[in-house]
């Protein structure tokens, strides 16, 4: 009788740790979508359409850096989530311009490190060459680099 009580605890606490393994996993998947809503809300609250420039920029780089087809998915999702906590801090570029600095840094070391498991060498490195000298509203890559 004991054993079977033993048997049936070992199984109770199986079910429980697999039961809040899947309750993490669920919360954390809700959790990601929140962020992206909320950032995809600031960015329209601010009109950075971060869609759109993400279609642009990609428009730039394929060509620049010889995406492949296999490339291209990785680097536009990878783009856009950079807009989007981008416009996330844009508000501190007026208001607080040395804690824009130093959010932005953070993005953009996360942005190319990210690019730079998706990338070949030789292509982290044509991209970090397209760095424009200043930003510019007619140069759609300076959303990445300022």
């Amino acid at each position: 009788m004991f054993y079977l009580r033993s048997i049936n605890y070992l199984k109770m606490k199986k079910l429980l740790i697999l039961s809040a393994l899947v309750l993490g996993l669920n919360l954390t998947s809700n959790a990601q979508s929140i962020l992206n809503k909320v950032g995809t809300a600031a960015a329209a609250a601010t009109g950075f359409d971060a869609n759109s420039l993400t279609s642009s920029i990609l428009g730039k780089l394929t060509p620049a850096l010889s995406l492949t087809p296999a490339q291209k998915p990785t680097v536009t999702t990878i783009i856009k989530d950079f807009l989007v906590q981008k416009a996330t801090i844009m508000a501190t570029q007026k208001t607080n311009p040395a804690a824009y600095t130093s959010k932005f840094g953070k993005l953009y070391a996360g942005l190319k490190s990210k690019l730079g498991t998706a990338l070949t060498v030789a292509q982290l490195a044509k991209f970090t060459s397209l760095k424009p000298a200043a930003p510019s509203a007619s140069n759609v890559l300076s959303q990445l680099f300022f």
